[in-house]
């Protein structure tokens, strides 16, 4: 290592052993896996033994992001620990790569969720993390106070989880903290768990208005206002939210906490038998869940729907479960489905309770369990079609004669393109061009709005989030369209997405509606396939 002039003075260069360079350059295009894991985690303790800390860094960086590929959040922590040691030693690091800071406060956020996600944790190494990260970004950061509600919430503590909340909604927005576009949706959650629905809803108005930049959005928060809205009898709006974010959330592995709130939905809303079928499509799921947290609420969610459904006269139902490990395939009645669901989410809680000394999380789970159907059936949409039946032929207008827009003229539009789509209950166009996954909605008070939303197939791990903020830097500075940005899928990847916003609330001609969806298509591709292109 090469030393600086003067007693106490840091490094000024991390010299780097040629040896571990070469083995993190192969453990990084090793197969995702436990054998990736297990290589990165030897390179990093060889790196320290050998005074590298480059190498530890960066193989610790690398590991952190293997953990949140595969969903293992809780094994995070201690990369985590390791590597913000081995920059508290050698401070230079940042002068090489000022953007590790950034990283590395970010995944200290997904640390300390990691350790209040699992009851594998002391509360008081929660709380030490946290500290911590106090002591890095200040007590008043939005990170922090955000952090500090969440963890005083989930001990109960809700006067000491109120006085952050304010603190986290006065602070300035930090880049770290989390995609934007979902904070209304953790916030709504919070205030509803709080029982206050109406801020709940309040909260989630911006999302639910577009007014914010999210790909994970509107369906997140609908999933988060379904039981506020469901308590304030405003049914109808429940049921759409419903039946449009499960429509998303059904296959995306990310969304797996929010199929907690679907299950209660369909268990209080009147619709045991659709909650029997979510709960048989996403139990596969519960032997892979994100985090011991939600794998408990999904249980006591699932608990719940077969207790409905029992009362309702479906006892005689049977739901199939696969196995796993060295549990056989099964088909259960609801009966035992129900009592082995009861089992994992009362022990989960009572393992939370223990590590955090409060009978909070078992009294949640209880109050869950308690609930039942108010006895009015909540009405669910069916898919809609594209426009309302009307009499007589319907209204074509001419190719140059500018018209209100119309789902009906989009989908003509790409209908005659040839293109390959599909329309979901929200009236969201949805298809796939290349290596784009491109959106087209209606937005504004009277649908006068055509938004294009562009989604790159290729995904970066968040390790690399200087890189695709610079892409996107690069591309809104050399291209009109679409506007580029980085979303936090939250599950270690960022997306790279795009907007178009056309405003027509002067009408377009089904020939200028062809030029602009024709554009979008154009650009979209573009854009998805430079994104294909990074190395």
């Amino acid at each position: 290592m090469t030393d600086g002039p003067g007693d106490g003075e840091h490094r000024l260069l991390a010299v780097r052993a040629p040896e571990l360079v070469a083995a993190l350059d192969d453990a990084r295009d090793m197969p995702d896996g436990e054998a990736r894991c297990a290589e990165l985690d030897r390179i990093a303790a060889r790196a320290d033994a050998l005074d590298d800390p480059r190498s530890a860094l960066d193989a610790r960086l690398a590991l952190v992001e293997a953990y949140l590929l595969h969903g293992e959040r809780w094994r995070l922590v201690e990369p985590v620990r390791r590597g913000l040691a081995t920059l508290d030693r050698s401070p230079e690091l940042l002068a090489e790569r000022p953007g590790d800071a950034d990283l590395l406060r970010r995944h200290q956020r997904y640390a300390v969720e990691a350790a209040i996600g699992t009851p594998r944790f002391s509360v008081d190494t929660a709380h030490a993390l946290l500290d911590d990260l106090a002591d890095r970004a200040g007590e008043q950061s939005g990170l922090v106070a955000q952090l500090r509600c969440r963890l005083a919430d989930h001990l109960g503590d809700e006067p000491t989880a109120r006085h952050w909340y304010a603190v986290w909604s006065a602070a300035a927005p930090d880049p770290t903290a989390g995609c934007p576009g979902c904070l209304p949706a953790r916030r709504a959650e919070l205030l509803a768990g709080w029982g206050d629905d109406a801020a709940a809803r309040k909260t989630l108005r911006p999302v639910l208005d577009g007014a914010v930049d999210c790909t994970d959005q509107p369906e997140r928060a609908l999933a988060a206002g379904l039981l506020s809205w469901l308590r304030a009898g405003e049914t109808q709006r429940a049921g759409q939210a419903h039946v449009r974010a499960y429509r998303r959330h059904r296959r995306e592995r990310g969304a797996f906490p929010s199929i907690a709130a679907h299950l209660r939905f369909c268990a209080l809303g009147g619709h045991p038998e659709r909650g029997l079928a979510i709960l048989a499509e996403q139990l596969p799921r519960l032997d892979h869940p994100n985090d011991d947290l939600s794998a408990m609420e999904f249980a006591a969610a699932g608990a719940l729907v077969c207790a409905v459904a029992a009362e309702a006269g479906l006892g005689d139902r049977r739901v199939h479960r696969p196995g796993h490990g060295s549990r056989p395939p099964a088909e259960l009645d609801l009966t035992t489905l129900g009592t082995d669901l009861l089992t994992l989410a009362t022990g989960l809680a009572g393992s939370f309770d223990a590590r955090n000394g409060t009978g909070h999380q078992s009294g949640r789970i209880a109050s869950w369990l308690a609930e039942r159907p108010s006895g009015t059936v909540v009405p669910l949409p069916a898919d809609p079609p594209d426009e309302p039946a009307e009499d007589g032929p319907p209204f074509v207008p001419a190719a140059d004669e500018p018209v209100p827009l119309r789902l009906s003229m989009l989908t003509d539009v790409l209908d005659r393109r040839g293109d390959v789509y599909a329309v979901d209950a929200g009236d969201v166009v949805v298809g796939r061009w290349h290596e784009a996954v491109i959106q087209f909605r209606q937005v504004g008070t009277q649908g006068e709005i055509l938004h294009a939303r562009v989604l790159a197939a290729r995904r970066l791990p968040a390790a690399r989030l200087a890189e695709a903020y610079a892409f996107c830097n690069a591309w809104n500075h050399d291209r009109l369209l679409p506007k580029a940005y980085v979303h936090e899928s939250g599950d270690g990847e960022l997306v790279l997405a795009g907007d178009v916003t056309t405003d027509l609330a002067h009408g377009v001609a089904p020939a200028q509606l062809g030029v602009l969806v024709d554009a979008a298509v154009a650009t979209g591709v573009a854009y998805a396939v430079a994104a294909a292109a990074l190395p």
